[in-house]
């Protein structure tokens, strides 16, 4: 298997000659560890089950290896994850993604989100550009890690109040963090909003990079709006301003639904 991801609880390889890739747990960690993030897979393993949608990432089976190692196949969505991308670029001093690929990436997740708020009533929970896989150049892009979603009643709230939102609190919104209020759907768009401005400042939002490491830079200023500076974008970036804003807002009953961005965005024939 080809290394795909290495993280500090889980590694994702591709299996090859195969489109598939292999979510385990590494094995560094203690027994008492281990069987705690297994039980995380198998708890993503049965919400991917459920789940099929062009724009998010298919489960493909849960099974163990021959050292009892619990191992989550999944679809290969695309070797790179959209952060992979934005650091690139970044490195490169490449500026920001064109407007075209912005609202592109925005289009397909916007889908993918429209179809587990309003098909699967559930919230992702984790939105945020780690979250994304891209194939090819921009020929396939798909949500993944759905282990941390939560379920959603009739009026697109939090079902369970008691169930704590996790989420990675530089993308959460207001609402959202420490249970501030009622968390929706709209908690979701608000990363969102956070995704696209990645691809536009290639930076983590809310967080600063020194050459002492990586920390947030303003606790207060979680499940705000981060700072934009449009005057750095040509004309072409309007359109992307404009749902950034929308989607940042700190009240949510001004954000769109995911089925409000996917109408809008298709009326304008975004591809």
């Amino acid at each position: 298997m080809k290394k795909l991801y290495q993280g500090p609880v889980v590694s994702v390889y591709l299996l090859k000659r195969s489109p598939w890739a292999v979510k385990k747990v590494n094995k560094q960690f203690k027994e008492f560890t281990e069987s705690f993030y297994e039980m995380r897979l198998e708890k993503e393993a049965k919400i991917l089950q459920n789940l099929q949608h062009p724009n998010i990432v298919g489960y493909r089976g849960l099974t163990k290896t021959k050292d009892g190692s619990l191992c989550l196949a999944m679809e290969y969505g695309g070797e790179k994850s959209l952060n992979d991308l934005i650091e690139e670029r970044s490195e490169k001093k490449l500026g920001p993604f064109p407007a075209h690929t912005i609202l592109k990436v925005a289009l397909s997740m916007a889908r993918g989100l429209k179809y587990l708020h309003n098909d699967k009533k559930i919230l992702h929970g984790d939105i945020k550009s780690k979250n994304v896989v891209i194939k090819g150049d921009f020929e396939s892009i798909k949500i993944c890690e759905v282990g941390l979603s939560r379920p959603l009643d009739e009026n697109m709230i939090l079902s369970d109040p008691q169930v704590y939102y996790i989420g990675t609190k530089s993308w959460s919104s207001k609402e959202a963090l420490a249970n501030y209020g009622v968390t929706t759907d709209k908690s979701d768009i608000f990363a969102f909003g956070l995704t696209l401005w990645e691809m536009m400042t290639l930076s983590i939002p809310h967080v600063k990079v020194s050459p002492e490491g990586v920390k947030i830079d303003d606790l207060k200023a979680l499940g705000t709006r981060p700072p934009l500076n449009a005057d750095e974008l040509d004309d072409s970036y309007q359109r992307v301003i404009e749902l950034f804003k929308m989607c940042s807002s700190e009240d949510p009953k001004e954000r769109p639904s995911a089925a409000l961005i996917v109408e809008t965005l298709e009326a304008e024939n975004i591809q």
